[in-house]
């Protein structure tokens, strides 16, 4: 039962990204607002770590069935062991950070979106080409 759950957050996740990587590409000015408004609050940070943890968590249970299942299984652990570091501190601090690091990553609005495209894009083929093997 949890499997199929693991895939279908997996596909979200890359359709995510290529939507992210679409708005960031034809309307830059929304992806930067958008992108402005993480740990914005508690309520903002707290279901930010919960989408992490669910997403790392889905990478984790989904990886073998994939393309390049080994990277896709760390990615997962990455994601979640950064996550258990968030939920350590305080959101404000998080909030610090990200009203620090964003405004310094939005400048290349651009290669986020590029990269956005790349890594949906990846993500979905492994999940498509490790379906096929």
């Amino acid at each position: 039962m949890i499997q199929p759950i693991a895939l279908i957050v997996v596909v979200i996740v890359s359709l995510y990204f290529i939507a992210l990587a679409a708005v960031s590409l034809l309307m830059p000015a929304q992806a930067k607002r958008y992108l402005l408004g993480f740990a914005g609050s508690p309520f903002k940070h707290f279901a930010e770590l919960i989408t992490r943890f669910i997403v790392g968590g889905a990478f984790v249970l989904h990886a073998p069935h994939m393309l390049f299942s080994s990277a896709f299984a760390i990615s997962g652990w990455i994601l979640l062991a950064t996550t258990t570091c968030l939920i350590l501190i305080p959101w404000r601090w998080h909030r610090r950070f990200a009203e620090f690091a964003v405004p310094q990553a939005i400048r290349y609005i651009t290669l986020i979106g590029l990269s956005s495209l790349l890594l949906g894009a990846l993500v979905l083929t492994a999940v498509i080409r490790g379906s096929a093997a």
